[in-house]
């Protein structure tokens, strides 16, 4: 029943007869005590409908499901009684704002009443260094940070989509940005790791690296109204290997970083907030489990659709903690995502959360190497972990993507379904299958020079490369909504990105250089267009790393 809905309903129960909606339908709300906090219950009847919620929340639920249902029946709907609640309270999207893109107020608005459509409530955005701290100006110079004015206005109208706002803010780990200021060197543990001037990671036993944070903190997480907040203190990955070695040597490094995340704790609980932490350090220390506080939030995450840490999630339950499980998109480091990487990632830790009281699903969206992956390509698995966040047990992943295209792009026909899966695939058909990547995504920018006879390049075959090469081109389009419009502009984009990489690789294997004059002469050409879209929904921030790139693998063949 229903089978064309993105988020399907929990029960349904079909009456005799059709009932008209349209704008002008005569829908009656009733206060309901008894249904969960965010459920609701339709009954669609032959002379009106009528729409049963403990809240307001509810309600709009249920509306936006009404509007799905007018769209896939031409309006004439069959009547029913709906009960609907869903599986998670916290149902999440994550959106990186630090690698390179920082959108525009304008952009967060319009993705915000997409997220509330699909039954989302919550909103976080990663921010290591693009905020205008006033205490250290410095940090956000080159970003094109937000302002506090704006955090402000994106909450606000975030309330209005019943959509919760969450601070997130790195705290130990991931501040290379702010380490390579020469303001901030001194405060790193391993000074040019991984070719960073300071490195990645605070130093844990500097105190200036807390009094660092807590300047931060007194001007970022008050502006939050939601109780929880996240530190991150993900990947700390020099920890213990610099300046803090010999006491790691002493205590362990799960002990050293234990004693930082407390003091970040404490700034918290100072702040009214929860604490909400990525899992990966705690689990690889998994003896820390038992000495954290109770109320703190573990974000368990874990990306490939079969990883280990999806499986872990009941080691997190069984100590006692709330915790959220934390799929992803997998649209970076590729053009048009790893779909089949991402949907069986999304799922799985769907079911672990359901069998073990995840509070919540936060899917998350990164853009890392300077954020080339587009909006557009995400919004499939942003809807995807949205309907499995609701009622994971009824979502039809065979015919999602049908679906998705039909209710989101007002597909007619299946093609552009077709190609968006066959974009979403190109990661396998180029011939490899590495976690975390497409080659396909580097193959684009490398340096001719860099390519070695045992490289990547060489992994990819020819008759993958060549039906990707060979693929029909979609065509540009137009939705009469600009946002939708833009998207599939987007996956145009990222289908010829894919294929001049495709070109490019094939050219480079094979030493062909008067394809790869022709080859860099359409990334010139693709170059504007990447600007062109950037610009749309972005603020400048750091196009113009991306922009030197294809200079640099135009000119160099």
């Amino acid at each position: 029943m229903f089978k064309k809905l993105l988020i399907p309903p929990r029960k349904v129960s079909l009456r005799k007869g059709f009932y008209k909606l349209t704008d002008t339908a005569v829908l009656k709300f009733y206060q309901d005590d008894s249904i969960s906090s965010e459920g609701y219950k339709i009954e669609i009847l032959p002379d009106g409908t009528q729409i049963y919620s403990a809240t307001e929340a509810g309600s709009f639920y249920a509306i936006q499901t009404l509007k799905d249902l007018a769209v896939i029946y031409n309006d004439k709907v069959p009547c029913c009684v709906i009960d609907d609640k869903p599986d998670f309270a916290r149902r999440g999207v994550y959106l990186d704002c630090s690698r390179g893109k920082v959108p525009k107020l304008s952009t967060l608005k319009h993705l915000v009443e997409r997220l509330a459509h699909w039954k989302i409530n919550e909103l976080q955005l990663y921010i290591e260094n693009v905020f205008t701290f006033k205490k250290h100006p410095e940090i956000g110079k080159g970003y094109s940070p937000f302002t506090p004015a704006e955090i402000l206005d994106l909450q606000e109208y975030c309330k209005k989509y019943h959509i919760r706002l969450v601070g997130s803010l790195a705290s130990f780990g991931h501040f290379e940005r702010v380490l390579s200021l020469p303001k901030y060197q001194n405060l790193g543990e391993l000074a040019g790791y991984r070719g960073y001037p300071g490195g990645t990671t605070l130093c844990p036993t500097d105190p200036g690296s807390i009094k660092l944070v807590s300047d931060l903190y007194s001007e970022f997480v008050p502006l939050f109204e939601a109780d929880d907040f996240n530190v991150c203190c993900d990947e700390t990955w020099e920890l213990g290997e610099g300046r803090s070695k010999k006491l790691a040597d002493k205590i362990g490094k799960g002990e050293l970083y234990l004693q930082f995340l407390l003091k970040i704790y404490n700034l918290c609980q100072k702040y009214g907030k929860r604490m909400n932490v990525w899992a990966d350090i705690v689990l690889k220390h998994p003896e820390l489990l038992k000495k954290l506080p109770k109320d703190i939030v573990m974000l368990n995450w874990e990306y490939e659709a079969e990883g280990k840490n999806i499986y872990r999630t009941k080691e997190i339950a069984k100590a006692g903690l709330p915790f959220m499980v934390c799929p992803g998109t997998s649209s970076w480091l590729t053009h048009g995502t790893r779909m089949p990487a991402s949907m069986g990632n999304i799922t799985n830790f769907a079911k672990q959360g359901r069998k073990f009281g995840a509070e919540g699903l936060l899917n998350t969206d990164w853009g890392d190497q300077g954020h080339r992956n587009l909006l557009g390509v995400s919004l499939h698995s942003f809807a995807h972990g949205a309907a499995q966040s609701w009622n994971g047990k009824a979502v039809d992943n065979e015919n999602f993507t049908d679906n998705f295209c039909f209710n989101f792009f007002s597909q007619k026909d299946n093609k552009l379904s077709k190609a968006i899966q066959k974009l979403g695939r190109n990661y396998i058909t180029c011939g490899t299958n590495v976690p975390n990547r497409s080659w396909l995504y580097l193959a684009l920018i490398e340096p001719a020079k860099n390519i070695e006879p045992d490289s990547y390049i060489y992994q990819m075959n020819d008759k993958g490369l060549k039906e990707i090469i060979n693929r029909t081109a979609l065509a540009k389009a137009r939705h009469t909504n600009s946002f939708e419009n833009i998207a599939l502009e987007e996956i145009v984009l990222a289908q010829e990105m894919d294929k001049l990489a495709a070109k490019r690789a094939l050219a480079l294997k094979h030493k062909n250089y008067s394809e790869l004059k022709n080859v860099s002469k359409e990334i010139q050409k693709m170059a504007d267009e990447f600007k062109r879209l950037w610009l749309i929904r972005n603020k400048p921030s750091r196009l113009k790393d991306n922009l030197k790139l294809f200079k640099k693998a135009a000119e160099n063949f």
